[in-house]
């Protein structure tokens, strides 16, 4: 996927909605593409997450408890709790066909949210905002 083309694909994902085309710039440089194989399994529900991705080619099955919840494809990414908070994946991902996904490491994106509060600011917000949105609330 090209530089530009990562940038818009990101300005698309709610944790990034918010950044500048410049922020945007500093976290597509941090993005590194990889090719994996069909069958290969991309998170483990339970294990620890380190990183983010964004599928640029291909297709993926979403399994939690064994049982499928989503199919992937182009553009949709998955992990992003994986780059926010120490927690375990919360959904096993397998690649159905060969794929290409761009990946963000959490320890690289931690020191970009160190060096740019601006960046941080917005992600923290989104964050809220997905937490707020998800949440089921009673009418009184």
């Amino acid at each position: 996927m090209a530089r530009a083309s990562i940038d818009t694909t990101l300005a698309k994902i709610p944790l990034f909605k918010e950044c500048t085309k410049k922020e945007l710039q500093a976290v597509s440089r941090l993005v590194t593409p990889i090719n994996v194989k069909a069958g290969k399994v991309l998170t483990k529900e339970g294990d620890a997450g380190r990183e983010f991705m964004i599928i640029a080619s291909g297709s993926a099955t979403v399994k939690r408890k064994g049982r499928k919840i989503a199919s992937l494809g182009p553009g949709d990414f998955f992990g992003e709790l994986a780059l926010l908070a120490h927690v375990p994946r919360t959904a096993t991902v397998i690649a159905d066909t060969d794929m290409t996904v761009e990946a963000l490491n959490r320890a690289e994106f931690a020191t970009l949210l160190d060096e740019s509060p601006t960046i941080a600011r917005k992600v923290l917000a989104a964050v809220a905002k997905r937490s707020y949105d998800a949440e089921p609330r009673s009418i009184h």
